[in-house]
């Protein structure tokens, strides 16, 4: 048995982790406190307490080693306790963490080995550098060749880029954009944005030559599969998450990258390496309404021919490879 520990927050850890273990040949079982994930792909569920939810947070860096460990918060210790009661009971061959320096710790103190999934950005501090030290292997979900942080290289020895993670890997791309007006897809998710359907609303107002459409932004409509509308897009406007870069990456669109703020520079480090590698054109911030042309123009001459250089064909079968080895080996050597 696989451990599985998935952040909560947004969306992107628990997709992540539902393309990978869908390719597992080991029996998984996820802990987390993100809403219920599809079980499927999950011989069980561990539902953890929240450990956010208290009024204050006492010295939660632990004096700046640890990322998240307020002293004496009660949601912490329950939390950690259902993570130790669980290692304890199933004796599991490893715990995959996508992603917390706090449960890595915690189950290599158990005699468990970690495999920790990688996060771009700035990880010299303190806490990130005592994950990866901790780390039996670390997974990577970006091409080392288009982005290969400093940082991560003290741990190459230990280290597999798989390329950029997408839940659309495998599906049909043979259609694409209709005739007529330029269709530009705005996409949001679920972990934070300072965009609304107003900044849309003024620009589809403004440039009336491109049709305009957003998913996921504030006041605007949830869709669970956006990939009919990610594949017949003419150019698509997204954050820097990783998922949602390796979904335009799966789609093969031109694209508009707009860093949101995310703690580490995580994803400004990711657009800066998309722009390097003209996979993409980025900008730091929303632009202003007389940018957009140029803007789109730009994109669409870059275009999405270079999106296979981001390597999501496969990339989650050889994350799952990595780990089933992994386990294999740890439990053959029990």
């Amino acid at each position: 048995m696989i451990g599985y520990y998935i952040h909560h927050h947004g969306q992107g850890h628990r997709a992540r982790a539902k393309s990978i273990c869908s390719a597992l040949t080991t029996p998984v079982t996820a802990l987390t406190s993100a809403p219920q994930p599809d079980a499927e792909c999950f011989a069980d569920v561990v539902c953890l307490v929240r450990d956010d939810d208290g009024d204050t947070a006492e010295n939660p860096t632990a004096n700046g080693v640890l990322h998240w460990a307020p002293a004496l918060d009660r949601g912490l210790a329950s939390r950690m306790g259902q993570v130790v009661h669980w290692i304890d009971t199933v004796r599991p061959s490893l715990l995959v963490v996508d992603v917390s320096v706090e449960v890595t710790v915690l189950a290599r103190l158990l005699g468990v080995p970690v495999v920790v999934v990688a996060m771009p950005g700035d990880r010299t501090d303190p806490a990130h550098h005592l994950g990866y030290q901790l780390a039996e292997h670390i997974i990577a979900a970006w091409p080392q060749e288009m982005y290969d942080p400093l940082w991560l290289r003290e741990f190459a020895d230990k280290t597999t880029f798989v390329g950029g993670i997408s839940r659309f890997d495998g599906r049909p791309t043979d259609d694409g954009p209709s005739a007529g007006r330029p269709r530009v897809l705005v996409l949001s998710g679920t972990g934070g944005s300072n965009l609304s359907m107003d900044d849309i609303r003024l620009c589809a107002n403004q440039h009336r030559g491109y049709r305009w459409q957003a998913l996921g932004v504030p006041g605007a409509p949830w869709v669970d599969d956006p990939w009919p509308q990610l594949r017949t897009a003419d150019v698509v406007v997204s954050h820097a998450g990783q998922n949602a870069v390796a979904d335009v990456a799966a789609a093969g669109r031109p694209a508009i990258i707009i860093p949101q703020p995310r703690p580490f520079g995580e994803q400004h480090a990711t657009a800066a390496a998309l722009a390097a590698n003209e996979l993409a054109v980025s900008v730091p911030r929303w632009p202003s309404l007389t940018e957009w042309p140029h803007l789109i123009e730009a994109a669409t001459t870059v275009g999405g021919h270079r999106w296979p250089r981001w390597q999501t064909a496969g990339a989650a079968g050889r994350a799952a490879a990595v780990i089933d080895s992994l386990a294999k080996r740890i439990e053959a050597s029990r």
